[in-house]
């Protein structure tokens, strides 16, 4: 049975993104694989402290030496099959949460003697990206940048996805908020359109890549 690991980098535990990541999961689990979701936004941990004890001369390679509650997420990822990771776009970037995972995940397994991957398994990963942005502006300032992030996850030697989500609904009542320069009836409409779709292939995504690994 492969293993894949779900990670929420959304500080939003039931909005798009989450919703996202639990119809990747179901589809997982549908072609058999044994899945284990998490918020990190739950989690009680930092960015890379650089104590550099992944450095150490005959440490154990590939793990994260840090007491936390991130390190032993890290050590799932790396024993795992698949993974899955979802973040919004804030400020024209993914999540702070999701780029200190990032910080631990890739430099315990880099070698500071030539730069080198120390990782030698396989991990496929399907990364989703939801946004306000409408694909049209996505493409033209977010594309390139994203796809770059995407493929940071080459180092798990895996099959790598992008999904990226458009124009997302962000609440369910716009008019108890100052948020003007959105219109709730587009919204609402891009939402209904859509969102039905991105579900249906984020599930159809996750029992592509995890069907490889079981």
């Amino acid at each position: 049975m492969g293993k894949t690991i779900v990670l929420n980098a959304s500080p939003r535990k039931s909005w798009n993104t989450a919703r996202l990541l639990k119809s990747a999961a179901a589809g997982a689990e549908s072609v058999g694989a044994e899945t284990q979701y998490i918020d990190l936004y739950d989690m009680d941990f930092t960015g890379c402290r650089s104590c550099m004890l992944c450095k150490r001369q005959n440490a154990e390679r590939c793990r994260c030496y840090w007491k936390d509650a991130l390190s032993p997420v890290i050590d799932k990822v790396y024993s795992a099959d698949t993974l899955f990771i979802g973040t919004p776009i804030y400020l024209g970037r993914p999540t702070s949460r999701y780029f200190a995972f990032m910080e631990r995940l890739h430099f315990c397994s880099l070698s500071y003697d030539d730069y080198s991957n120390y990782f030698e398994g396989s991990v496929n990963v399907g990364l989703f990206v939801t946004m306000n942005a409408t694909k049209e502006f996505y493409e033209r300032l977010y594309k390139e940048k994203f796809e770059n992030y995407a493929d940071e996850f080459k180092a798990l030697n895996g099959e790598v996805c992008l999904y990226p989500v458009y124009n997302t609904l962000q609440v369910t009542d716009y008019s108890k908020y100052n948020m003007s320069s959105f219109s709730e009836e587009e919204k609402k409409e891009a939402h209904e359109k859509c969102f039905p779709s991105d579900l249906e292939n984020a599930y159809r995504l996750g029992a592509k890549l995890s069907r490889k690994s079981c």
